[in-house]
């Protein structure tokens, strides 16, 4: 608390400066990290609780209030929005401003259909700009290069959240291409594009998993091994299960790029994400996510909401996410985590993330991702150079 008061007294925001001092955060000391990040929720508890009748009204009936969140063991009393609620068609009431001064709505659409409709105000939107370009620069060191994105561009899909988050990486790149284009795929001018930037550039890979399985599932039907750069990275965001219901290996997945395209396992990185939070957990070069400094992840018994489980357990992942001001940033998703343990060697302080799956109750899988893969396998047969698929 006293570096976050510190800054209020020195007249600058402490999570715009958490923002912009992501590596310093990351080399804090554990209970430092947790002091100030309690600080970053408390104040945004505060806000929230005295801004948004309804999110007070679920404060008042568990009786909590600003009073009873004063140290880090109360961040569990925090009150969660259950994910669901983002779908409703009353989701206007879970805004703590005004309607009009929302600048960004976000959507994302699973197997339901129905979207998950996410709001933020040019406050929000400022932070979560630089709070994903704060942990790409942390993790992916990019500021050059080209970057093939196996997805739709945002001309196409405006209001996709995935593809935004993937597309604020063009502006670090040199160039860029978008390889899906009205709902097609065409694995050969990927390939071509590969061959044009060789020898130029360091070339990246961007996009949902299955599409750059599906790429590699072209490679492996026509032979094709590629060699790409020492500084390529391999960038994936969205759901491993597909429409379908397949669930993608991430194990396979990686064995296949290192084989198909040339790529040490280092290379590989996933990002979690949700469209409904500004959290992005991000994989270091051992594939080991790491949530965001400012973001605290709180693993929940799904048998008991109110209990948390140890570290290495599974659990249902709950967000406390102090860069929401448009919305409140205290979530329960329908995801299955586990939180890990500090490997020997990992320099940064913060928590760990694995994903494990969705809750099995759930009525929902698949982010934005699911849709357009679908549409991709139902355009699949009517297109003369689609990509073949592998039995």
């Amino acid at each position: 608390m006293n570096l976050h008061n510190t800054l209020i007294q020195s007249g600058l925001d402490p999570v715009k400066v958490a923002l912009s001092s992501v590596k310093q955060l990351y080399a804090m000391t554990e209970p430092q990290l947790l002091d100030f990040k309690f600080a970053l929720i408390a104040q945004s508890f505060n806000f929230h609780y005295s801004n948004n009748p309804f999110y007070r009204k679920a404060c008042e009936d568990k009786n909590i209030s600003s009073a009873t969140i004063s140290t880090p063991a109360d961040l569990i009393k925090i009150p969660l929005l259950p994910i669901h609620l983002f779908k409703a068609n009353d989701n206007y009431k879970l805004l703590s401003k005004n309607l009009n001064s929302i600048e960004l709505e976000m959507r994302s659409t699973g197997t339901s259909g129905i979207p998950s409709v996410s709001r933020r105000c040019s406050e929000t939107v400022d932070n979560v700009i630089l709070g994903i370009y704060a942990m790409y620069r942390e993790f992916f060191e990019i500021s050059k290069g080209a970057g093939l994105y196996l997805c739709p561009s945002n001309e196409e899909i405006p209001e996709m959240g995935m593809i935004k988050a993937l597309n604020l990486m063009a502006g670090m790149l040199d160039t860029h291409k978008f390889m899906v284009k009205n709902e097609t795929f065409i694995p050969e001018d990927a390939l071509e594009q590969l061959a044009r930037w060789e020898n130029n550039f360091d070339r990246h890979i961007i996009g949902p998993p299955f599409l750059i399985n599906r790429f590699i599932r072209f490679l492996k039907a026509t032979d094709t091994r590629l060699k790409l750069d020492k500084n390529t990275l391999i960038i994936t965001l969205g759901g491993w299960k597909r429409f379908s219901g397949e669930i993608l290996s991430r194990k396979e997945f990686n064995q296949e790029c290192v084989e198909y395209l040339g790529v040490d396992p280092r290379q590989i990185r996933d990002i979690y994400a949700l469209v409904e939070s500004n959290v992005v957990a991000i994989d270091d070069e051992r594939g080991v996510k790491h949530v965001s400094p400012y973001i605290h992840f709180s693993v929940r018994d799904p048998k008991n909401l109110d209990q948390e489980v140890a570290v290495g357990e599974v659990g249902q992942l709950a967000i406390l996410d102090p860069l929401a001001c448009s919305t409140p940033g205290f979530i329960l998703t329908e995801d299955l985590v586990r939180l890990l343990p500090k490997q020997e060697g990992d320099e940064r302080s913060g928590q760990r993330v694995e994903y494990v799956m969705r809750l099995p109750e759930s009525t929902e899988f698949g982010c934005c991702a699911v849709n357009l893969d679908k549409q991709l396998d139902n355009n699949e047969d009517s297109h003369a150079n689609a990509c073949p698929v592998i039995v």
